[in-house]
């Protein structure tokens, strides 16, 4: 596996686009996304029983089961607690879309993101969809137009591309996502989008998006919010020609490597773009009893506005740590975790099977000076391991979010 560039659009037979049609003042508010034959689709979904009216329409799409051949992302506006016009809104985009493109209603999802409880400006959206069907351009510049319509407070665009061998057939599998606020995923607080000329089944397909998701959306967290229109779609057209993927195969294997790669890697950038970020954290658990308890674990450390709080102020405050661990959920032994900081500055062990150590508080504090930090927590009592990613709560975070609407 190698990384590409290209973008949304380095899988043979995707095109994109990416317009300005109003929603928002002055920037790139609407994208679209087409694959030139019908494409297997997976997704998955928010949990907020709060859901938007593109959620719900696109849940049903992916549950017929039925080939797919677009995708249209609008920012700016959530269509969330929208009541039944913004179903009828969402219909109406898809409907639109469909006839632009050729194709019927049914094979175009719909996503939206932005303010929630706003009505959508349909004019706007409707003249923006026959212009973004005009620009549909298989280029990475179109890749980057779409990545760029898809961000509300993002600073920047997120995207990843790589390129690995399936009995000799070149395979490309790219992705594009948005997420900067509102995020603490169970599946997931963003939009991330997930392109590939692969030929595989959809209940396959997701399989795969659903095993992956939990070691990389699953495992970042900005605010503790989770979102109203959460959604991953994956479309897979097949046109690399390469040979059908097969559970248990040797073929599986390389494309789910790939596959949660890319899925990782984005998510590692939205946390990095969080809302006021100045820190990228990544706190890595092992010798937890299991997995899921390491997950737990990792998950609520990332989640912790005291533990973000005292990275923003570089400050070694261990026992927040500690304490993100003990109410997790998680059982464990407190008496024999060990915890240390590492970044490019350097390293400190702060505790050794549960007694606090003495360290140095100045090489600390240059320690988490960094920009990005790694947090050991090593518990000694099974194999189970995993890694979580955060950021720092800053001044900035609250700046944003003060006036967001307004």
């Amino acid at each position: 596996m190698k990384q590409i560039d290209g973008g949304i659009t380095a899988p043979q037979g995707f095109s994109a686009s990416g317009i300005a049609a109003g929603i928002k003042k002055k920037k790139k508010d609407l994208a679209l996304l087409v694959s030139s034959c019908p494409a297997v689709v997976a997704g998955a979904f928010t949990t907020n029983v709060v859901k938007a009216a593109p959620v719900v329409w696109d849940q049903k799409i992916v549950a017929s089961g039925k080939p797919v051949r677009a995708i249209l992302v609008n920012s700016g506006n959530a269509n969330a607690c929208t009541g039944s016009q913004g179903y009828l809104d969402t219909q109406a985009m898809a409907s639109v879309s469909a006839q632009a493109i050729g194709c019927a209603s049914q094979e175009v999802l719909v996503c939206s993101t932005g303010v929630i409880g706003l009505p959508m400006p349909m004019q706007k959206v409707e003249t923006g969809i026959a212009q973004c069907a005009c620009s549909l351009a298989s280029s990475p510049q179109a890749a980057e137009d779409a990545a760029q319509a898809i961000c509300t407070t993002d600073t920047f665009s997120k995207v990843v591309a790589v390129e690995l061998e399936i009995d000799g057939k070149p395979v490309r599998i790219a992705g594009m996502a948005k997420g900067s606020g509102m995020i603490h995923p169970n599946m997931a607080t963003m939009l991330s989008f997930i392109t590939t000329d692969a030929a595989i089944e959809a209940p396959l397909l997701q399989s795969l998006l659903g095993s992956t998701i939990i070691d990389s959306y699953n495992m970042i967290s900005v605010d503790g919010d989770t979102s109203t229109n959460d959604t991953v779609l994956v479309l897979a057209n097949g046109c690399s020609g390469s040979p059908v993927i097969k559970s248990g195969t040797p073929q599986e294997k390389l494309f789910t490597e790939a596959f949660l790669f890319v899925h990782t890697a984005l998510a590692k950038l939205i946390v990095k773009d969080g809302e006021g970020a100045g820190k990228f954290i990544e706190v890595r658990v092992q010798g937890a009893a299991s997995t899921q308890d390491a997950r737990t674990m990792a998950r609520s450390v990332v989640s912790s506005s005291l533990v973000k709080a005292a990275f923003f102020g570089a400050d070694a405050n261990w026992g927040r740590i500690l304490c993100a661990m003990g109410y997790s959920g998680a059982s464990f032994n407190p008496e024999g975790v060990s915890i240390r900081y590492e970044s490019a500055n350097g390293a400190v062990h702060v505790v050794d099977k549960g007694v606090p150590i003495a360290f140095d508080e100045a090489l600390a504090k240059h320690v988490l000076q960094a920009k990005s930090i790694s947090v050991f927590a090593d518990l000694a009592e099974g194999t189970g391991k995993a890694t979580a990613w955060g950021c720092d709560l800053t001044y900035d975070y609250v700046k944003i979010n003060g006036d967001y609407r307004s």
